[in-house]
């Protein structure tokens, strides 16, 4: 079983709101994710330690690349680059959800984290984590000092059951037989998903049974929803869709990053 790779693992960090609306538990020897949010006294997350799959609870950062990449394959500047595959057939999720990351400030309600990044490009990434007096606040960036590298960035969110979740009208990215979208957009069908959706008119919306209901926004205008576990669901903002770098990435370099935030705060009681 895949493990979280700090040698010696750092003490979790809790966070708390000045309000006391949320607490929250960082850990940054796995993966510098979020391991647990309790909002009004209700857990959110599915929560786990480093003995569990990292790409299965908690909420993770996805950096320097969300989603899938075909076969861990892509073309950057004329050459060919190869990724691990660990999801076969594919390469998912990048570099950041299983490395340790480092604690650069930290205070009582917020912390910052920084990461090298271990793929062929280099580069780094930090991350803001504040529990604000109306929720939690996240920010991504990702750069490189050195030299020109495509980057996407977001967050992997596994919520606990039971939860209802209410999506505004968005489209789909249609998917092949392996999972990677074909890049056409198709309507949202009824039923389970695992796929990407763009072009939201709104902010998903998540109702605890017994619990708060929480509205999530996000700068990502990618939306990967995945509602086939019994256990859970994960509402994934990505700043782009699976295999961006097999057609149009963005691009990162000396002078130039990519920010993503992230906000999980209440909404309004009926």
């Amino acid at each position: 079983m895949r493990r979280c790779t700090a040698m010696v693992p750092a003490p979790r960090i809790e966070l708390r709101s000045p309000t006391g609306l949320a607490a929250v538990t960082v850990d940054p020897s796995c993966g510098g994710r979020l391991a647990s949010i309790v909002m009004k006294g209700h857990e959110l997350l599915v929560t786990g330690g480093p003995d569990d799959h990292p790409m299965l609870w908690g909420s993770f950062p996805m950096v320097p690349f969300a989603g899938r990449v075909r076969e861990g394959h892509f073309s950057f500047g004329g050459h060919g680059v190869e990724l691990p595959v660990n999801l076969a057939p594919h390469a998912i999720h990048g570099c950041g959800y299983d490395h340790p990351w480092s604690v650069t400030t930290q205070s009582a309600t917020g912390v910052d984290l920084r990461i090298d990044l271990d793929w062929p490009f280099g580069g780094w990434a930090t991350q803001h984590i504040e529990a604000g007096a109306d929720g939690v606040q996240l920010a991504m960036t990702v750069g490189n000092d050195d030299r020109p590298m495509p980057a996407q960035a977001g967050w992997h969110p596994w919520f606990r059951r039971p939860v209802m979740l209410e999506l505004p009208s968005a489209r789909l990215y249609e998917r092949d037989g392996t999972g990677i979208p074909t890049g056409r957009l198709v309507d949202v069908p009824a039923g389970p998903l695992d796929d990407c959706l763009t072009a939201l008119t709104g902010d998903p919306v998540l109702r605890f049974v017994d619990g708060p209901i929480i509205v999530l926004r996000s700068s990502c205008d990618h939306w990967v929803v995945y509602t086939e576990p019994e256990h859970a669901l994960c509402v994934e903002p990505q700043t782009g869709p699976p295999d961006e770098f097999n057609h149009a990435p963005t691009t990162v370099g000396p002078g130039r990053t990519l920010t993503a935030t992230f906000t999980i705060t209440p909404g309004n009681e009926r």
